[in-house]
């Protein structure tokens, strides 16, 4: 096997005559497509090249299995985690019920609707609950540094084979957009039903308990509804709360987690590609993107969620709160760029030494937020508190606030007073030297608060069983168990904890 690389210029396919000419009869297998911007913007395609007598072995997917009447395994969350957890137990023989406090990927699409237009949360169904979990609706990004976990081929290619595009098996920032993952989500429901499994929607767990050291589990639901099975994976997302309370209560140990918090940071998407393509972004080429990580102070300031040509959404799961994130249709067409700028936080950081005391720092800040529009009379409970970059940094009120693609709206504030100090002030000194021309603007507008990065509560587990420390037979799983982060490092341990349900190396 032979590697080559092929540089075509932006709005270019690399053409077969060039490709054959590299090397005549062979196979060639498309491996990688990047854009390289650091000079004159190009297309970079990685082939792999395979000889007459060399054998190119394709990757397949696992068969899944009918699973009726085989031992059940209980899914807690229907999210990435849950998903791809309850897949590998339909090719390992082990059949997957799923329960799932939200409602099914459409239904839920009438309650977001109601908190961006209205602003009315429903705590049960949100762009954090449902199926699909909080990436459903939030661009679909892939990316992920977690290879050494797993293969990221087992969740790619599933991906695709439920209808995601296959540009996802080379693209070196792969996504599937909002508009798009709900199809792939709800195909993957109907196979594993079709296949013997279980799927039940509005079922918030409230208790599991053990009928034995390890198993069997019993699960009951908020609606007096159970459901037994031998092993219960724990899946249930980063903002769920209440299982914490429930694990604890129970007398289960639990950790405060480091986790991130700052803002998301709007700009005009032509801002993005005049920056990122050094002025020579075309139609067809794909809108830009951007990343940075900086040290400010002792913690890292990074960028996180980067949407290209996408919208905000308010994203709270309780009344009395302003969450936001963002999200990309798969054209990423928008006319805005958004992306979180958060700051690194630390439990040293927050004063305590009780397991949920980020987890509380997290929500009076979501709190804070809210009051503060509040105070100002707006008619959307979901409207955000605003500020243009430059003033942010300069301690300046916004006189004027810039078009936004947030719906519930926004309202100027002094962002750099209602952020903690030790986020606002890190903020505030990174958001100047960001290299990239014309990044710092006051044509961008910060809105808070982005603070769902990832749990600020671990589950502790058993590194070799992956089980609960405090309950033998339960994974914690995901980015929930503080485990993950993002949909394919969440997919990969869903996929690790259900081959230690079934009693399996991953």
């Amino acid at each position: 096997m032979k590697e080559f690389e092929i540089v075509c210029p932006l709005g270019r396919e690399p053409r077969l005559k060039e490709i054959e000419s590299k090397a005549a009869g062979m196979k060639w297998v498309l491996k990688k497509r990047s854009v390289d911007a650091r000079k004159a913007p190009v297309w970079r395609y990685q082939y792999e090249a395979y000889g007459p007598d060399e054998k190119y072995e394709p990757y397949t997917i696992a068969e899944y299995l009918d699973v009726t009447d085989s031992p059940a395994v209980i899914i807690v969350g229907a999210g990435p985690a849950g998903m791809f957890a309850a897949l590998k137990l339909l090719a390992l023989g082990m059949k997957p019920i799923v329960l799932e406090r939200g409602k099914d990927v459409h239904a839920r699409k009438f309650d977001m609707a109601k908190l961006s237009r209205d602003g009315l949360v429903n705590p049960e169904s949100n762009y954090c609950y449902g199926e699909g979990g909080a990436g459903a609706f939030s661009d679909g990004k892939l990316y992920t540094r977690s290879s050494k976990r797993g293969d990221i081929r087992e969740v790619l290619y599933q991906l695709v084979e439920f209808g995601a595009s296959r540009d996802i098996l080379v693209d070196a920032h792969p996504h599937i957009g909002s508009d798009k993952l709900p199809v792939v989500v709800e195909n993957i429901r109907k196979c594993i039903v079709s296949h013997g499994g279980e799927y039940h929607f509005e079922s918030k767990v409230v208790a599991i308990t053990s009928v034995g050291d390890g198993g069997p589990f019993e699960a009951l639901c908020a609606d007096g509804r159970t459901y037994s099975g031998r092993k219960v994976i724990l899946a249930t997302g980063h903002s769920a709360r209440d299982v914490y309370e429930m694990l604890y209560n129970g007398g289960g140990a639990l950790e405060a987690k480091g986790f991130a918090l700052g803002v998301r940071v709007e700009h005009p998407q032509e801002k993005i590609n005049w920056c990122q393509y050094s002025g020579q972004w075309k139609p067809g080429v794909p809108a830009a993107e951007y990343s940075f990580v900086e040290q400010q102070d002792g913690r890292g300031v990074f960028s996180f969620c980067m949407c290209p040509g996408g919208i905000l959404v308010p994203s709270s799961t309780e009344p009395g709160t302003v969450v936001l994130n963002g999200m990309s249709n798969s054209a990423r067409n928008g006319e805005f760029a958004n992306a979180g700028v958060v700051v690194q936080v630390e439990p040293e950081d927050v004063p305590g030494d009780g397991p949920f005391r980020l987890m509380d720092w997290q929500r009076d800040v979501e709190r804070r937020m809210y009051d503060y529009c509040f105070s100002q009379g707006v008619v959307n409970p979901m409207t955000a508190p605003a500020q243009r970059m430059e003033d942010f940094c300069l301690g300046k009120i916004s006189k004027t606030m810039p078009r936004t693609s947030y719906h519930p709206g926004v309202v100027s504030a002094p962002l750099h007073e209602l952020l903690p100090s030790n986020v606002a002030d890190r903020l505030r000194k990174v958001f100047p030297r960001v290299k990239m021309r014309n990044y710092y603007t006051n044509a961008a507008l910060l809105l808070g608060v982005e603070s769902r990065t990832s749990s600020p509560v671990r589950i502790p587990r058993d590194p070799e069983t992956l089980e609960y420390v405090s309950v033998p037979g339960l994974y914690p799983c995901g980015e929930g168990a503080g485990y993950s982060g993002g949909i394919v490092s969440s997919a990969i341990d869903g996929i690790r904890c259900a081959c230690r349900a079934a009693g399996k190396e991953d």
